[in-house]
C-alpha cells in the first residue's frame, strides 16, 4: 500500500479518510483495511474534528470492492483466511464503534467490501449514478456476521437476504427505497451533501450526538429501557456543560456555543 492508497486530512469540523486507489477503483487491499484503525484512532483523538467522513476522493467511486488479485494469498489457508477476516473486522469495528459520528459519501461503485465500509458508518450520502452490491455469492463464499448484522439491521432480514441470495447491482434509486442511504444528492456531489449534512451534525451539542449514537446502539443491544445503562446516559446529559449552556441560549435567545470536545 502506498501512502496514498488512504489517507486522513483534517479540516475542522470534520476528519476525512480518503480511499485513493483509482487505478482500481479504490477496491480495497489487506494493508488498507489494516490502515483504517490507526486512522480512525488518530481522528477521534483529534478535538477539533466533529465528524469523520469517509470517501473516495478523485477515484470515481467509493470502493469496488475487495482487491480480488490478492484472494490467492490472503485465503490461501483457513490460517491466513482467519487473519485477513480479523483484519478486516477489525477495521470496520473501529468505523462502526467510534464515539464520534461517521459519514460515508458515495460516488460511484460501492460493491462488496465498499459496501461493508459504507454500511459501518452512522449515516450514509449517495450520489445520483452510484451502484451497490454485495457479492460473495458470486465467489463462493459467505458474507462475515458482523457485515450481516449490520445489513440486517439496516434493511431488514428479508431484503438482506434479496441482496444476498441474488449478488445483483442495483442502482441508488433502489437503494434508497431499500433504506440503505440517508441522502441521495446530484451525481458527482457526495462529498458536498455529506459535507453539508456533517456540517448539521456538527452545529449541535456533541456531548448529545455522541450520547445518541451510544443510546442508539445501546437501544439494538437490546438495553431495557429503565436499564441501568440508559438510565445513566440519560441522566448524565444534565451534568454536562453544553445543557447548561443549550437551555441559556434558548432562554437569551441566541445560537449556542456548545464546549464539548
Amino acid at each position: 500500500m502506498s501512502q496514498s492508497s488512504i489517507r486522513l486530512e483534517i479540516n475542522a469540523p470534520f476528519g476525512e479518510i480518503i480511499l485513493n486507489k483509482p487505478e482500481k477503483r479504490n477496491a480495497l487491499s489487506v494493508d488498507m483495511w489494516a490502515a483504517i484503525p490507526e486512522l480512525m484512532a488518530r481522528v477521534t483523538a483529534a478535538e477539533a474534528v466533529k465528524v469523520i467522513i469517509l470517501h473516495g476522493g478523485e477515484a470515481g467511486a467509493f470502493a469496488a470492492g475487495a482487491d480480488i488479485s490478492e484472494f490467492a494469498t490472503i485465503y490461501s489457508t483457513p490460517v491466513a483466511a482467519a487473519q485477513s477476516g480479523d483484519t478486516i473486522a477489525a477495521a470496520l469495528n473501529a468505523v462502526e464503534y467510534s464515539p464520534k459520528p461517521v459519514i460515508a459519501a458515495i460516488d460511484g461503485a460501492c460493491v462488496g467490501g465498499g459496501m461493508s465500509l459504507a454500511m459501518a458508518a452512522d449515516l450514509r450520502v449517495a450520489a445520483e449514478g452510484a451502484r451497490f452490491g454485495i457479492t460473495p455469492a458470486k465467489l463462493g463464499i459467505v458474507y462475515p456476521a458482523g457485515d450481516t448484522r449490520r445489513l440486517v439491521t439496516a434493511i431488514g432480514a428479508a431484503r438482506a437476504k434479496d441482496i444476498l441470495f441474488t449478488a445483483r447491482i442495483f442502482d441508488v434509486t433502489e437503494a434508497e427505497a431499500l433504506g440503505l442511504l440517508n441522502r441521495v444528492v446530484a451525481k458527482g456531489q457526495a462529498l458536498a451533501g455529506a459535507r453539508a449534512l456533517a456540517e448539521a451534525v456538527a452545529a449541535n451539542s456533541q456531548w448529545s450526538v455522541r450520547a445518541i449514537k451510544h443510546m442508539v446502539a445501546g437501544v439494538e443491544a437490546g438495553w431495557a429501557d429503565n436499564g441501568p445503562e440508559a438510565s445513566a446516559l440519560f441522566i448524565d446529559g444534565f451534568s454536562s456543560e453544553d445543557f447548561v449552556e443549550g437551555y441559556s441560549s434558548f432562554l437569551e435567545k441566541r445560537p449556542p456555543r456548545f464546549t464539548f470536545k
